[in-house]
């Protein structure tokens, strides 16, 4: 291959969603947020991109249509080693979640979900020093209280490889707790978004 790499501050963020309506809105947001954005409708669109563009981010559906986003993972991964994979579904599951990890991926989040939330989840942990100026934009309204314990819940049981008991020693909760909340559906932040 002798397709020059685009230095870091050039590598695109690449959107693999079937869902043309939420590729344009997330598309929309992410580009009011400094990124550039270029998107895939299906597996073979997002590996042709990755080799061509070697983004540097990328959020990827758990469901293209009859094809399913985890097997989409690896493959990413070896075309851009260093991609920060965000996998998004239709509904929370945690055995999905910890695949997803084990797969490559750096975070898992559950529609509906808003660029505020995509941001944070990929730009966390990364190695580039953020300095005070560079802080991302707040959201327009606040995320609920128990959007972001579900959303922290899911963080550290993805951590713990899904372990409840752990998770709940980590949370400082019973476990009888953790599993009462993790019974719950994830909580909707605004009604009108669709997954």
């Amino acid at each position: 291959m002798n397709s020059p790499t685009p230095t870091s501050g050039s590598r695109p963020l690449l959107i693999v969603d079937d869902d043309a309506t939420f590729v344009r809105v997330l598309t929309r947001a992410l580009t009011s947020r400094g990124f550039e954005v270029i998107t895939a409708a299906n597996a073979d669109e997002a590996r042709t991109l990755s080799q061509r563009h070697q983004p540097r981010h990328c959020v990827l559906d758990l469901k293209l249509g009859e094809e399913n986003g985890l097997r989409l993972i690896p493959e990413l991964r070896e075309l851009v080693p260093d991609v920060r994979i965000l996998l998004l579904t239709g509904y929370a599951s945690i055995a999905t979640a910890v695949e997803a990890i084990k797969r490559g991926a750096h975070d898992y989040l559950a529609k509906p979900v808003d660029a505020d939330a995509v941001v944070r989840a990929l730009l966390e942990g990364e190695t580039v020093q953020q300095s005070e100026d560079e802080v991302i934009d707040a959201p327009e309204a606040p995320l609920a209280l128990r959007r972001l314990e579900w959303e922290h819940i899911q963080r550290v049981l993805t951590e713990c490889d899904g372990n409840i008991s752990e998770t709940a020693r980590r949370l400082g909760m019973h476990r009888r707790t953790l599993q009462r909340k993790l019974s719950k559906h994830p909580v909707r932040e605004r009604p009108n978004q669709g997954s």
